[in-house]
């Protein structure tokens, strides 16, 4: 019987996304004069359509060689917000149930739970 390992790179989505982010994070270090980073916080909603274990796995990989080599990456999982187009109240909902809580009307804007945010870098020598 042959075995096959599954997921042993990241994928090419997760893996281009820590590149981007590893540009963002080395223009604001450079933007402060530093030659490292301790620690990347990111937000990442369930609806942005990024597997966090693959970009946690995926960020090691990425960064070798980088002003991000080493870091910490830190992400918190957000929550999906709605408004009801309906009664007008927000709430927070799960996947695939964008469903007023208050009068259970099922057309609703999405206020949030779809994004990644890049919200803080601890540069090292700062």
């Amino acid at each position: 019987m042959t075995k096959c390992r599954l997921w042993t790179v990241p994928t090419m989505h997760e893996f281009s996304i820590c590149q981007s982010m590893i540009k963002q994070v080395d223009a604001i270090a450079r933007e402060h004069s530093s030659k490292s980073v301790q620690l990347i916080q990111l937000q990442i909603g369930p609806l942005s359509g990024i597997d966090t274990t693959l970009l946690k796995h995926a960020f090691p990989m990425a960064s070798t060689g980088t002003i991000a080599e080493g870091a910490e990456l830190l992400i918190e999982q957000l929550s999906i917000n709605i408004r009801c187009l309906n009664c007008g109240k927000e709430s927070s909902v799960e996947i695939n149930k964008l469903v007023c809580q208050y009068c259970h009307h099922t057309e609703t804007q999405l206020l949030s739970g779809d994004e990644m945010l890049l919200h803080s870098v601890k540069l090292a020598d700062i």
